[in-house]
């Protein structure tokens, strides 16, 4: 079958291969029980379409396209290095995180203006307050309005809103490779999640003695210590996929358990 040529960043996409998951995973096989760094090689080249579809988010930025494909191919072969065959997910799903999380982290280290943690926070959750507000109102809400329920200065509102590049909604899939999705709002930590009454954490507590290590230390991270599903992924070893799939399965199993 004959493909039509495109060229991105010097790359004919009509040239790279194309790894069928048996084959993927032979490589896989081959590179990390026997070190074969001819099957790296391999699994780069036939994995380069990933690092094309994620650079075309960001061509709109001002950035060199060649120096994103640089940076997007560091976070490939740092997703081909740590791959783990056994977890039973597809090699696209657990690199395209890592190749926008390389990409962000070059876009954040060279950009002129630097934006604080606390600061991209606010902007988000402001996003957040006003879609509930536009819901509960069914108008536009005011930024004093957006600042009262944060419980922040409007200043603050306006110079977070101001200050965060290409602001998106909360619910824009960020990657889906046909399984669940994973959302902006997946990566913005809840400071809500600390406000929890005793009552409610001793009820989670025993809820959370049912699941497993992997499912509790999640939980506990994600909503007793406010950490992003990105975060969480970084710490223990997963992709944030796994990370997604693995909370909204215990949560459920504790849900079960609090109303039976």
């Amino acid at each position: 079958m004959t493909r039509n040529k495109v060229e991105i960043c010097g790359v004919d996409t009509a040239k790279l291969p194309v790894l069928t998951n048996v084959e993927m995973r032979e490589l896989f096989t081959g590179l990390q029980t026997r070190n074969e760094w001819g099957a790296r090689e391999k699994l780069v080249n036939g994995n380069l379409r990933l690092v094309l579809s994620v650079i075309q988010r960001f061509n709109n930025r001002g950035e060199f396209v060649d120096d994103l494909f640089q940076v997007g191919c560091i976070g490939l072969m740092k997703a081909i290095d740590n791959f783990d065959l056994g977890q039973n997910v597809k090699f696209s799903t657990y690199a395209v995180p890592m190749i926008i999380g390389e990409i962000r982290r070059y876009l954040r280290d060279n950009n002129p203006i630097r934006v604080s943690r606390s600061l991209r926070d606010i902007a988000y959750k402001a996003l957040q307050a006003r879609d509930s507000l536009t819901n509960k109102f069914a108008r536009e809400p005011t930024v004093m309005e957006i600042s009262q329920v944060l419980n922040v200065p409007k200043e603050d509102v306006v110079f977070a809103l101001d200050a965060i590049q290409d602001p998106v909604s909360l619910y824009e899939p960020i990657f889906n490779d046909g399984g669940d999705p994973i959302y902006v709002l997946d990566q913005i930590s809840d400071e809500k999640n600390k406000d929890i009454t005793w009552i409610e954490e001793i009820a989670l507590r025993e809820a959370m003695h049912r699941l497993n290590d992997r499912e509790k230390m999640i939980l506990s991270m994600r909503f007793f210590e406010g950490k992003t599903q990105m975060e969480v992924a970084d710490e223990i070893g997963i992709s944030q996929a796994q990370v997604s799939r693995l909370e909204k399965s215990a949560i459920q199993q504790m849900q079960k358990y609090v109303n039976a």
